[in-house]
């Protein structure tokens, strides 16, 4: 990213550190300039008398160290979403082991109990017919 970019991004922000640094400065003073980097020199250097060189080495200073933030930032926000990616995952296979197990265990008790298995899927369905008789009914 350019300087002019960057301090176009950031203009909000950048204006009050040069009012911060040249406190003669003034919001009418510092308009919106579109990233014009030659245009806030000129601005600056008339308002405060200050070398054309001083403040273009701040404004590079200062455009490198917004850059880094936004770099910063970009990672951060990288590392919490990969973050996310792997805890989704995590938890993902924990539900998946878990309902492995419930199916295997299931399956050991059937084939323990095949007639114990039997009597509970009978009065399963037999609860679940006449909650169904009993919904249609009341329609």
């Amino acid at each position: 990213m350019t300087n002019q970019q960057i301090l176009e991004g950031n203009w909000n922000e950048i204006k009050g550190m040069l009012r911060q640094k040249w406190g003669q400065l003034t919001d009418s003073d510092l308009p919106q300039i579109h990233g014009e980097m030659d245009q806030l020199i000129g601005i600056i250097q008339r308002k405060t008398g200050e070398g054309r060189q001083a403040i273009a080495t701040y404004l590079q200073e200062m455009s490198g160290s917004a850059s880094s933030a936004v770099g910063t930032a970009a990672e951060t926000v990288r590392d919490c979403a990969q973050h996310a990616a792997e805890t989704v995952q995590h938890t993902a296979k924990q539900a998946a082991d878990q309902v492995h197990a419930g199916y295997n265990e299931a399956e050991r008790f059937v084939r323990d109990r095949p007639g114990t298995s039997l009597l509970v899927c009978f009065g399963v369905g037999l609860i679940t017919g006449a909650v169904v008789a009993l919904s249609l009914r009341s329609r």
